[in-house]
């Protein structure tokens, strides 16, 4: 179970950025997670995903949090811009282009913006990330058309403006 938790420990921790916006509350989140993954170990079903027990386990407790502090959905997000997830060692061009792409997926509503890390990112397929979400197949498929749709209308407003 360590194992499995030090392997997936950078994709929670990345899911827990998505959901709380902020590198320390996703640290949190996330070590709250392996805790809870830990205390609750013989719940665990051999052969069903680790990662997908871990994202629904950091699902439920960030929700609990949200309910528990009344935080409107959505809200407690901060810019991208100081997350400042781009590597350094990477060329500026690609820095400046996943900060694009992070800017569009961060302008996305939440529930748009968890299936797009889920299933785009992570690569989980549409019914694991529905599993993870405890949502049905066609919703995930839904927000994820959605989640295009928007970001095809922001790449084209910035085109527009650019001319």
């Amino acid at each position: 179970m360590q194992q499995g938790l030090t392997q997936c420990y950078p994709r929670l921790w990345r899911y827990a950025l998505v959901l709380t916006g902020n590198r320390d509350s996703a640290g949190d989140l996330a070590q709250a997670t392996c805790a809870r993954a830990l205390e609750n170990h013989d719940k665990f079903e051999l052969g069903t995903g680790l990662d997908r027990w871990l994202f629904r386990i950091a699902q439920r407790i960030w929700l609990n949090d949200l309910r528990a502090a009344k935080v409107r959905r959505g809200g407690g997000l901060v810019p991208v811009e100081e997350i400042d997830l781009p590597s350094a060692s990477i060329s500026a061009e690609t820095n400046f282009f996943v900060g694009e792409v992070l800017h569009s997926i961060y302008a996305l509503p939440e529930a748009q913006r968890i299936c797009v890390l889920l299933v785009y990112v992570e690569g989980f397929k549409y019914d694991e990330a529905a599993e993870v979400l405890e949502i049905p197949v066609g919703t995930i498929m839904s927000r994820l058309a959605a989640a295009r749709k928007s970001i095809a209308q922001q790449l084209q407003d910035k085109e527009t403006k650019s001319k």
